[in-house]
């Protein structure tokens, strides 16, 4: 159930439906090569939502566009948001939705930049007591047991897992004429003796793939889309219904907020 679709009337009898779940996609405004749009992200995070939610109940939160992407605003279109703001708007979300019976907060990944983002917010609720759970889940991994057209090493950014994602969900946005011939997608290995030793910077993504296109997208289908945005959905409905059934975090996340205000007693 689309959040926006539903009028005041039906809300509270939709998130009773929904066992107070509400996924949010998080994704960005960014480049995505020569041959996708900038929302790309945004378009994939919305069909992964319909699909999950045709498997299991939930409130489908309107499309969510401001996380992390500092490393592409050299590029045209791109929309980055200050951390300080990305961190406090997120929160505010989170509070809004759990201040309209949505207890069971699940932020899925739908853009790869925000694994960061991700993590420290994560353990940012443990510093102050609130009446409802964040829960994190993550699309990527579904992928992983597919068989797909394609080279593992020749996927990416703007690649063909994301091509052919795009040609199943908005084919009419995606421009295969415009897919480069050389080797724009490949790494330009410009920090390889930082890495080699284990050294990250900030730069690190710009020293490799400046214009935000990485692997070969030549390879996407219509059909591997599909069957990539079938196995997401799968995946993260199994996860939701374990969300549903969870009582132990809630439990555990009260148990935490009181013993802080007494450590070690």
């Amino acid at each position: 159930m689309r959040w926006e679709e539903l009028s005041s009337d039906q809300f509270a009898a939709a998130v009773k439906a929904c066992d107070g779940v509400c996924l949010v996609a998080l994704s960005v405004v960014e480049r995505h090569g020569h041959h996708l749009p900038l929302g790309t992200d945004t378009f994939q995070g919305r069909g992964m939502l319909s699909r999950i939610a045709a498997l299991e109940p939930v409130i489908e939160f309107p499309d969510y566009i401001f996380t992390q992407i500092p490393e592409a605003r050299h590029l045209p279109g791109t929309i980055g948001i200050d951390g300080d703001l990305m961190i406090k708007l997120l929160d505010n979300v989170c509070r809004e939705i759990a201040r309209n019976g949505c207890k069971k907060v699940v932020l899925l990944n739908a853009h790869g930049g925000n694994f960061g983002l991700l993590a420290y917010y994560n353990m940012l609720q443990l510093y102050q007591p609130k009446d409802y759970v964040v829960y994190i889940v993550s699309p990527f991994g579904a992928m992983g047991a597919l068989e797909l057209p394609w080279p593992r090493e020749e996927d990416g950014h703007a690649g063909p897992g994301e091509t052919s994602m795009m040609l199943a969900l908005r084919p009419d946005l995606v421009d295969m004429t415009k897919i480069p011939t050389d080797d724009e997608g490949k790494a330009r290995d410009r920090l390889r003796a930082l890495r080699e030793v284990g050294v990250q910077t900030g730069i690190w993504w710009y020293a490799d793939h400046p214009t935000h296109y990485a692997g070969n997208a030549a390879y996407g289908t219509a059909e591997a889309g599909e069957a990539i945005l079938d196995a997401i959905a799968q995946s993260i409905a199994r996860a939701v219904r374990a969300i549903k059934a969870d009582t132990a975090a809630r439990e555990l996340q009260d148990a935490f907020y009181a013993a802080t205000h007494a450590p070690g007693s």
